[in-house]
């Protein structure tokens, strides 16, 4: 799965740059080091032939909930027959979006002492993780929106540390994500996992055990349990 994730850019017109986005949609933006389930965050979508960067909740809520209680449930959305289940099947053909990021932790070790391993680009950068998005309505006057990201098996990076990882595209299969038109088949086709050579595994502090600690800090490297990792 993909239980807390990261967006360091400290220059937002250099975010907006990179997502091909108006550095008006980020008016609001700051470094995040530790975001978790029901956090606000961004997705990106297109409409007509424009991205448009949107803010929205992790936590997929679809449009026909009477309470938020699926939210925790539907973080994530497996990419195998994600067509065919009621949660996730109308937005995987109608509402696919990319979430921004530029970095995912999984953990290892013992319950009672986990060890954080932040998986990020060898050289940093975004990552497009696939996702999928719904608006619903908390209160009959009021929308929130509301995504999923989208999980596949492990590639040899992850796999030490975890069976699940985000579906993580390049920035071509991030449009063809997007796209109105891309055929299911070719859709389902780029749910793979990412290939080899473009995640790097790195032990960071354990301060980010705690969803309280969003800060820096949380990326320090700790050297301690390099051996855990492959």
């Amino acid at each position: 799965m993909c239980g807390r994730f990261t967006m360091t850019y400290s220059d937002p017109q250099l975010l907006a740059e990179d997502l091909g986005v108006s550095q008006l949609a980020l008016v609001d933006y700051r470094p995040r080091y530790n975001i978790a389930p029901t956090d606000m965050h961004y997705i990106l979508r297109v409409k007509g032939e424009e991205r448009q960067l949107l803010p929205a909740r992790w936590g997929l809520i679809n449009y026909w909930a009477k309470d938020a209680k699926s939210a925790f449930k539907q973080i994530n959305a497996r990419a195998e027959g994600i067509e065919k289940r009621p949660p996730f099947r109308e937005a995987f053909e109608k509402r696919r979006c990319i979430v921004p990021a530029d970095g995912f932790f999984e953990w290892t070790g013992p319950k009672n002492d986990r060890q954080p391993i932040w998986f990020h680009r060898p050289r940093g950068g975004l990552l497009y993780f696939a996702g999928l998005y719904e608006s619903w309505q908390p209160k009959p006057d009021e929308w929130q929106r509301t995504f999923t990201i989208v999980t596949t098996r492990p590639n040899e990076i992850v796999e030490p540390i975890h069976d699940r990882m985000p579906v993580v595209f390049d920035e071509r299969d991030a449009d063809l994500w997007m796209f109105a038109t891309t055929p299911q088949e070719r859709l389902k086709a780029l749910l793979v996992p990412a290939p080899a050579g473009s995640l790097v595994a790195e032990p960071v502090s354990k301060r980010v055990n705690s969803v309280e600690n969003d800060d820096p800090r949380v990326l320090v490297p700790d050297p301690e349990p390099a051996r855990l990792l492959p």
